[in-house]
């Protein structure tokens, strides 16, 4: 009698605090969300979404669906990870599928939704990934001095008579899209300190991908172009444009790389196994080695220390992570 006494006192204390209770109850029940979307927690304050306590909630599909950053063409880069999805595979025991994200947005919105397990995400979206997405960053490409950073660098063409970022006045300029930090976020605001204001004092045209903005420069149809020094390296390796045909007028201190990483409610098994993959794959003998040359392995990160400058920079810029501030990165005029 006792125990139904008090529900029903619960019950009725429930009614007569109206709606708010059970906000307060929700809330009692996540310690900490941070910067995370409400469906998630952060109760270890690593900034990162929780495992989900219920081990109903966990995910254990029987084909894994993996992603590359659309950074450039997702089509080139398929291939150049067939040998790292097959060792995926092969380590976790299941079929790995690929999928060819168009944007930033699509690739975190794929997570987000229970249609994508484990992806490479661009810096700059990262912190989109791991607040709307609960995507967990597990490794990055390491060069072989144990480094993981790029830069930004502003190109513009070899005959240009830009010399440095107060040239840029007056002039077109490509940034890549709102969510890149190399080709948006961090030039606006090192820019902006620098006295040049994006958007104001000079025009900027969003080319959508950095290869866009590359080629773009190369082909003088924009006057330059801030882009991630890494992307540079790679289209120039394989050819896409002469080494003089560019020049580099700022640079930055380095960034970290592309975050590969797992969505937060695969199960704590699956996980293991695949960050095993990552950081047990074989670099040096695949085709990945050969498309990112300056690259010697996977390499473990921690996303609170690794991003620290880009999440301040982002701060900065006034970034919030939230479904509308997502739907933007896939608009690329």
């Amino acid at each position: 009698m006792r125990t139904m006494a008090r529900a029903l006192l619960a019950a009725a204390m429930m009614l007569l605090a109206g709606p708010w209770a059970g906000n307060a109850y929700a809330q009692a029940a996540c310690a900490n969300q941070g910067l995370l979307d409400a469906r998630y927690c952060d109760e270890d304050g690593d900034l990162l979404a929780d495992q989900p306590k219920d081990p109903k909630a966990w995910q254990d599909p029987a084909s894994l669906v993996f992603s590359y950053t659309p950074v450039e063409d997702p089509s080139v880069y398929e291939n150049v990870f067939d040998d790292f999805m097959q060792h995926l595979s092969k380590i976790t025991g299941k079929r790995v599928r690929w999928y060819p994200a168009e944007s930033y947005a699509a690739q975190v919105e794929a997570m987000r939704s229970g249609r994508l397990h484990i992806a490479g995400v661009a810096t700059g979206p990262t912190p989109y990934a791991v607040n709307l997405a609960g995507f967990q960053p597990v490794a990055s490409m390491a060069r072989k001095d144990g480094s993981i950073g790029y830069t930004l660098q502003l190109i513009v063409p070899k005959d240009s008579s830009i010399k440095s970022v107060a040239d840029l006045k007056g002039k077109r300029v490509a940034h890549v899209t709102p969510s890149s930090n190399s080709g948006d976020i961090a030039p606006r605001a090192l820019f902006a300190a620098l006295g040049v204001v994006p958007g104001k004092d000079y025009e900027v045209l969003y080319s959508g991908k950095h290869d866009n903005s590359i080629m773009g420069v190369v082909n003088k149809d924009y006057d330059a172009a801030p882009v991630a020094s890494t992307v540079v390296e790679r289209m120039q390796a394989r050819g896409m444009f002469k080494p003089d045909a560019l020049r580099v007028v700022y640079e930055t201190a380095p960034f970290p790389r592309t975050a590969f990483g797992v969505a937060h409610n695969l199960s704590p098994a699956l996980k293991a196994k695949i960050r095993e993959a990552f950081l047990g794959f074989d670099f040096k003998k695949s085709k990945l080695a050969a498309e990112f040359k300056e690259t010697e392995r996977f390499t473990a990160i921690d996303y609170r220390k690794h991003w620290r400058d880009v999440l301040t920079i982002q701060k900065t810029s006034g970034i919030s992570y939230t479904q509308e501030s997502l739907s933007k990165l896939g608009k690329k005029d």
